[in-house]
């Protein structure tokens, strides 16, 4: 689980030290060999649990910090998880392919969406047609708006072809922990491969990846015993976070 309480955000985990401690672990009891495809794997989706858990947690200390129960400065929680979100805040122009815009591909939520940089309003499919039926309320180019249907966004009035930017959070890369083979068949950490790609989370999350990449190998493994013990682990990090 998420771990806050640090004096400044650390984004330099180092998935060989995660992967060298899973395999640590695992292999303690003889609970067989995770290999760096399946790390991979892993990996990505733990890095994605614990992304998502950030806006789990962020609401709740939103409403635990309105109802005067938070604390400030190095103790202000929310303060703490709004840094680690805003490291994922991207602003880039939208393409247009007719007649819509392309929601960026790596796009987790989008925040502001501008036009010739004004926000503009999101309305509903069923807004959007009465909004139009009337001259006096349909979007204009002062006054535009848009719809969000799946990957697609939808500008009013139709003549806004370009000039639309959106302000989003972006899902983390997918980290890659890369490598050669030794002669022996062994593979060695290789940082220098295109390919590579670390952990884009907080230091401080390193015992909760690594405590969920056990529970998935325990899974793919079908072996209780690394998976209870992962859990332990996540259990332990949440009563740490209180």
């Amino acid at each position: 689980m998420l771990f806050f309480y640090y004096f400044c955000i650390n984004f330099s985990i180092m998935i060989n030290s995660v992967r060298n401690t899973v395999l640590a672990i695992a292999n303690k009891q003889n609970y067989g060999y995770i290999t760096p495809s399946d790390f991979n794997l892993y990996a990505k989706q733990a890095q994605l649990d614990i992304f998502e858990e950030y806006f789990y947690r962020y609401n709740q200390w939103i409403v635990r910090q309105n109802a005067r129960q938070s604390g400030t400065e190095y103790a202000d929680i929310v303060k703490n998880i709004e840094e680690v979100i805003d490291t994922f805040s991207v602003a880039n122009n939208l393409t247009f392919t007719s007649p819509n815009f392309d929601v960026p591909s790596d796009y987790y939520l989008l925040n502001v969406i501008r036009y010739n940089n004004k926000e503009i309003d999101k309305v509903s499919n069923a807004k959007i047609l009465n909004l139009n039926a009337s001259n006096l309320t349909s979007p204009s180019l002062l006054y535009p708006a848009y719809v969000l249907n799946g990957d697609k966004i939808t500008v009013y009035p139709s003549q806004i072809v370009s000039g639309v930017s959106a302000q989003y959070i972006r899902r983390p890369k997918d980290p890659k922990w890369t490598y050669v083979s030794l002669s022996g068949g062994e593979p060695m950490f290789d940082q220098s491969d295109s390919l590579y790609q670390d952990f884009e989370l907080p230091i401080t999350d390193e015992p909760s990846l690594v405590a969920k990449i056990l529970q998935y190998a325990g899974i793919s493994i079908r072996e209780a015993d690394v998976y209870n013990a992962a859990v332990a682990m996540e259990n332990s990090e949440t009563q740490k976070e209180g």
